[in-house]
């Protein structure tokens, strides 16, 4: 489904002439495919999320590394193609939510936070991936440990 939107907007971007979002486009079907040729089958959804996932955290990574360097023109760069990927991410959940979700999973698993506080990080990880990022999270269980 996420993988069929992607060529549809690779194909519209081709009519309209946008070359920017056109060759992000190819880029983020092509690191599809290579990982589908790995994998010896289609992707499902969540396999492609994880694909786009990691192309933005790419991106972050190389928008820090560039404005550490003084790179304004590869800074601007990334920043748009990062925004082109991130249209096709869901919208992480805000602070006040992960919060209360992370929480929530600690009261559940009380006596195993009791016993080990970092045994939860698994736990919280493995629930609220597709709701925020591993570094939000980890900082927010590290917030929950310091109350």
């Amino acid at each position: 489904m996420l993988r069929q939107k992607l060529q549809e907007d690779q194909l519209a971007a081709l009519k309209n002439k946008e070359t920017d979002k056109l060759s992000v486009l190819r880029f983020v079907i092509s690191q599809i495919k290579n990982k589908e040729i790995d994998k010896k089958s289609e992707l499902n959804d969540d396999e492609t999320l994880s694909v786009l996932k990691k192309i933005a955290k790419e991106l972050k990574e190389s928008i820090d590394a560039f404005e550490k360097g003084g790179r304004k023109d590869l800074v601007d760069s990334n920043k748009k193609q990062l925004s082109i990927v991130s249209e096709y991410l869901p919208a992480e959940i805000s602070d006040e939510e992960l919060k209360s979700e992370i929480e929530k999973i600690i009261k559940d698993n009380q006596s195993l936070y009791d016993n080990n506080p970092k045994a939860i990080i698994g736990i919280c990880m493995k629930l609220l991936k597709s709701k925020a990022g591993p570094s939000r999270i980890m900082k927010e269980i590290s917030a929950y440990g310091n109350n």
